[in-house]
């Protein structure tokens, strides 16, 4: 999800964390076990925002998608059901799978917010994503938890979030399809420690972590991230980022270490999806972020 502007974040209650972190050993169990986390065995596997794709024809995206090298696509919300069957139809055509669906209207109702037919309209948001996935055999859904701002103080946002957030676990359960939080510009979860506090405080293997390795620059480095969450992670987003221009720029060409960044996944055992999310662009575009993201998942 692409980030917006922040501010400062409140201080991380420690006690809280560390009473928390009984639970993340479980995670870990249940993850070995196989449990609704458990990553795709082998290799990373690519994948690419299907915003990506709008400049491409539209009969022709997955196919192109496929060919350039991407295994899978990230869909957005739908709405209507026979649009659910049609993108269904068009990746197993051309042999891609649809692995996350990326929720559409946490920014505009989020769950954090005070005003009663926002959170209604986010919690359906949710809901129709989380059954979107079921429908196109993806296991998770993204999820921007909160927007702190004027009328939501931070702590408001932890509070009415969390809250929310738990109204959908016996669906997403129901469903075997994890809400994984993402890490983005929304003035909120601004430490890796904080953000392993909130999903913990879940209690709940079907609240994971959705990393974007881009997104944390500006505030911190993404190795620590990906270290301290852990087995919380269950998809990756990359995109890249200049910290002295504050802006982010093409794969490979910014303030990240990518080496240090697959050293640290390797280093929690992630095995996945890495997905692009990225501007949208033509063939010979998207190639080319399909072979940068080959030297990523080679270390390079």
């Amino acid at each position: 999800m692409r980030a917006t502007p922040l501010y400062t974040a409140s201080p991380l209650d420690r006690r809280g964390f560390i009473r928390n972190a009984a639970f993340a050993g479980a995670a870990v169990a249940l993850n070995a076990a196989g449990g609704p986390s458990a990553a795709p065995a082998g290799k990373l596997r690519k994948a690419v925002c299907i915003g990506m794709l709008s400049k491409l024809p539209a009969d022709a995206r997955f196919k192109i998608a496929r060919d350039v090298g991407f295994e899978g696509v990230e869909a957005n919300t739908i709405e209507k059901p026979d649009e659910v069957e049609n993108l269904k139809a068009a990746a197993e055509q051309a042999g891609i799978v649809i692995h996350s669906i990326m929720n559409s209207n946490h920014w505009s109702n989020p769950l954090s917010s005070p005003d009663p037919a926002k959170v209604a309209e986010g919690m359906r948001g949710m809901e129709t994503s989380l059954r979107n996935a079921k429908a196109l055999g993806a296991d998770t859904v993204l999820l921007v938890p909160a927007v702190v701002n004027e009328t939501t103080p931070y702590g408001e946002a932890w509070e009415r979030s969390q809250a929310n957030i738990r109204k959908l676990i016996p669906l997403a359960e129901e469903l075997k399809v994890i809400i994984a939080i993402e890490d983005v510009w929304n003035r909120f979860l601004l430490s890796p420690l904080e953000m392993a506090r909130y999903i913990d405080e879940f209690n709940s293997p079907w609240v994971k972590a959705y990393f974007d390795v881009g997104n944390i620059v500006l505030f911190g480095y993404p190795e620590d991230w990906i270290r301290t969450l852990g087995k919380r992670i269950v998809k990756v987003h990359v995109k890249d980022f200049e910290r002295n221009a504050k802006k982010f720029v093409p794969l490979r060409e910014g303030s990240i270490n990518w080496p240090v960044v697959r050293k640290a996944l390797d280093e929690i055992g992630y095995s996945g999806w890495i997905t692009a999310e990225l501007s949208a662009g033509d063939e010979a575009y998207l190639r080319d972020v399909s072979a940068r993201m080959d030297k990523i998942i080679a270390g390079e």
